[in-house]
């Protein structure tokens, strides 16, 4: 049985305003969210306890919390709990509070709208990333510092104390529909290997010329190894920002092409993680603020590939 009154309180203000639950979407309901409980608060680690609270909703560490979880919610004598790991970062708690909230409010939501249908574990585990996600990292202001550092995810990163990863999908999540572009983050697995651990990407829905079509190949997929000679891999080796100017994608015909950078993350002066962000050479301007920091080698040109 959902109990906290507040939690079911802005459940219902959901549905008056749209109608079902499944008529917003996480970033409308993490708008929602931060105007009925935030206001202008930041959201800290002791904001959110405080909103959970507010919420009738407990919130305990653990250390006995399985490997393969951050935390977790459940119903003890009628009081719903957050469990969340004892040690865990504060990146890591933020986004654990925020998810098991927006899954509490899932089973209250038929509670308050009897025609709803709960998504499915899987969907509501995604929904909850993109709801904490959303909450933590407003579209508008976000979008407005994605362009201030020049696509520089781990400026990004370090600026929210927030994963390079979370930043890197967000990215994708705010700038669909306005831009064409890529972006990568490159990892060591166990054996040393560099490959392609999340990657995300964007297109131009209101100028079809202002987008690459027909070389999905060329854009790196998840596990995807790194390529001998690739921009990717004179970053790793040299520990280095590379930067190559023009990307050309057709043979015997000048086309515009594309501009690369590649930053590494560096920890104890060797490279942790590679982002690899490719924008259309037209837009090449965008990525001056990151170009600036980072002081990259520059590579003149590569030809149908990166």
């Amino acid at each position: 049985m959902i109990k906290p009154p507040e939690l079911r309180h802005f459940c219902h203000h959901l549905v008056r305003k749209y109608g079902s639950p499944d008529k917003a979407t996480e970033e409308q309901k993490a708008d929602e969210f931060r105007r009925y409980y935030l206001r202008n608060l930041p959201p800290t680690i002791i904001t959110l306890q405080t909103v959970a609270h507010c919420c009738g909703l407990k919130v305990k560490r653990s250390d006995e919390i399985p490997y393969n979880l951050r935390g977790y919610n459940q119903t003890v004598d009628g009081i719903e709990n957050i469990v969340i790991r004892d040690g865990d970062t504060v990146s890591g708690t933020q986004n654990t509070i925020l998810h098991e909230i927006r899954e509490i409010m899932e089973r209250a939501f038929p509670r308050v709208c009897h025609d709803y249908s709960p998504l499915k574990t899987s969907a509501l585990h995604v929904a909850a990333n993109k709801f904490a996600t959303a909450v933590l990292l407003p579209r508008e202001s976000f979008t407005r510092k994605v362009y201030e550092t020049g696509f520089d995810v781990i400026d990004l990163a370090n600026y929210y104390s927030k994963s390079c990863s979370q930043v890197l999908l967000r990215i994708g999540e705010v700038l669909q529909g306005d831009l064409f572009f890529y972006a990568g983050m490159y990892e060591p697995d166990p054996d040393g290997n560099w490959r392609v651990t999340y990657w995300t990407g964007g297109s131009n829905y209101l100028d079809p010329d202002a987008n690459v079509c027909g070389v999905d190949g060329l854009f790196p997929r998840k596990h995807r190894a790194v390529a001998p000679g690739s921009l990717v891999e004179m970053t790793i080796r040299e520990g280095k920002a590379h930067l190559v100017e023009q990307v050309t994608l057709l043979d015997d015909i000048e086309d515009e092409g594309l501009v690369a950078i590649a930053s590494p993350l560096l920890i104890q002066d060797k490279p942790a993680k590679v982002i690899l962000t490719v924008l259309l050479s037209r837009n090449r301007n965008l990525l001056e603020p990151q170009v600036r920091k980072r002081n990259p080698v520059v590579v003149e040109r590569f030809h149908q590939h990166l």
